[in-house]
């Protein structure tokens, strides 16, 4: 079935990230990984290449463009050579959205200039440790200063991708407290200056997989953050994130379905090289049905891929459709992968092989961004179940 969600456009950009990837990022990042992060200097390289700039409006540097397209396009590239770009996915696909959705137009002026030469790298601060998928049990406060100038922002986040290089974080935090009718009230969001006094890195987490992608816990001891600073309007933070939702899980699936065509095409390329028995493992029966069946699941998963792309950029993926497509892309790189791994034998288990890395990378996939069983759920009311 031939292929129509990109363009010729999507094609060029193809090209120019794919040799970017070979010239900048492969012979280094065997490096990356032992150092558990890319090098901070490798974002500018991103913001020089106009990465970080696609989808923001060109009076701040950006060009303008309104899709996805070109992100998906990202996922498949890094993947295909078996690479990530750090912790650049979030600075993106959930800093960005944010920005452009709840910044005034001072707030954009101060802030995506800066966001489009990755001068400034941006992260999301949700999560608390103890509190999970529950952010409306987040105890993060910030409460408004006495003269209205700052707020005093108290608590820790965990689990943060990018928040070791991170120079803005997003932050959610309580404003006010939670009604006996809506725990979710009183949450809102702030742009912090990781350079503010009290706010602090804690440890870089020690993940199974995205190596190179930089995880960390963060602090906050009484740390200022100017009332400018504010994103959108006070206790509506919760709403707010739900809008981002679908876009955020789009991701995940696209990433996932990306993950997994890269790993048939890393097996198909092994066992046509390996020789066992005096004939390569290629030519056996069950290496052909495995990697047969391997296929059948990518194209099925690519076809929901892209329909999801389109209709996240047509403003039409509902929240039930986002979740079903996190849903099947990442179940089905769970299998694809683990059957691919199979397929390489013990050498599979070895992390020189891309394949093992790429193992380790997918399986958070069915976590972040709302769990396989939340999923389920919001597939399951969406039906009226």
């Amino acid at each position: 079935m031939r292929r129509t969600v990109f363009t010729e456009d999507h094609e060029a950009f193809r090209d120019t990230i794919r040799a970017f990837i070979e010239a900048e990022v492969v012979p280094v990042y065997d490096e990356w990984f032992a150092a558990g992060q890319a090098p901070r200097d490798f974002y500018h390289k991103l913001g020089e290449l106009g990465i970080f700039g696609i989808n923001v409006p060109e009076e701040f540097g950006g060009a303008g463009l309104e899709t996805h397209k070109f992100e998906a396009v990202l996922y498949e590239e890094t993947a295909r050579a078996g690479v990530q770009f750090g912790g650049s996915g979030v600075h993106v696909l959930l800093a960005l959205p944010y920005i452009k959705m709840l910044a005034t137009e001072e707030q954009k002026k101060r802030y995506l200039p800066k966001f489009v030469s990755g001068e400034e790298m941006w992260a999301l601060a949700m999560t608390e440790p103890g509190t999970g998928s529950d952010l409306a049990g987040m105890k993060t406060t910030a409460r408004l200063s006495e003269d209205g100038t700052h707020y005093v922002l108290n608590g820790a986040k965990t689990f943060i991708t990018g928040g070791v290089h991170a120079d803005r974080v997003i932050v959610c935090a309580r404003t006010a407290a939670p009604t006996a009718e809506d725990r979710r009230h009183g949450i809102s969001l702030f742009a912090v200056d990781t350079k503010a006094e009290g706010y602090s890195v804690g440890r870089k987490l020690d993940k199974l997989g995205l190596r190179t992608s930089d995880t960390a816990e963060l602090a906050f001891v009484d740390v200022k953050v100017p009332v400018e600073d504010l994103l959108g309007e006070e206790n509506k933070g919760f709403h707010y994130l739900g809008l981002n939702l679908p876009s955020e899980r789009w991701g995940i699936a696209f990433g996932s379905y990306a993950q997994a065509k890269a790993a048939v095409r890393f097996a198909k390329e092994y066992v046509q090289d390996r020789t066992v028995f005096g004939k390569t493992v290629a030519s056996f029966q069950n290496t052909k049905f495995e990697l047969a069946a391997c296929q059948a699941e990518v194209d099925a998963a690519e076809a929901v891929a892209d329909r999801a792309l389109e209709a996240l950029d047509a403003g039409e993926l509902t929240a039930a459709e986002a979740a079903s497509a996190k849903l099947f892309c990442t179940e089905v790189a769970h299998r694809v992968i683990d059957r691919c791994l199979q397929l390489h034998g013990g050498y599979g288990f070895m992390n020189e092989y891309p394949i093992a890395r790429l193992y380790a990378d997918n399986r958070v996939n069915r976590i972040y961004g709302g769990t396989s069983e939340v999923m389920k759920m919001i597939i399951a009311k969406d039906m009226g179940l």
